[in-house]
């Protein structure tokens, strides 16, 4: 999005608007990693700390989430160069 068009008080307003999507979808990343991660390891209730195979394997589950999204938005960032080198050549 070009925002050299808009005014100051009208850049600041998309500012905002953007953070707040972003917020949002980082909470909604966060929230689908604890109940993914929870499901996946926490199945042991007569305690109410984790077991060494239970903290393990959210550990392990965290990492491979973590890493995964990582390489998402690196993918994500070389196509979107490869896009606008494309419309720019054009």
């Amino acid at each position: 999005m070009d925002m050299s068009q808009m005014n100051s008080a009208e850049q600041a307003h998309m500012s905002k608007i953007i953070e707040k999507k972003q917020m949002q979808d980082f909470l909604k990343m966060y929230s689908g990693l604890v109940d993914r991660c929870f499901n996946a390891c926490c199945n042991d209730f007569t305690s109410k700390a984790l077991s060494g195979k239970e903290e393990q394997c959210v550990l392990n589950c965290t990492d491979k989430f973590l890493k995964h999204s990582e390489r998402v938005g690196a993918r994500f960032a070389e196509h979107n160069a490869d896009a606008m080198s494309a419309t720019g050549s054009k």
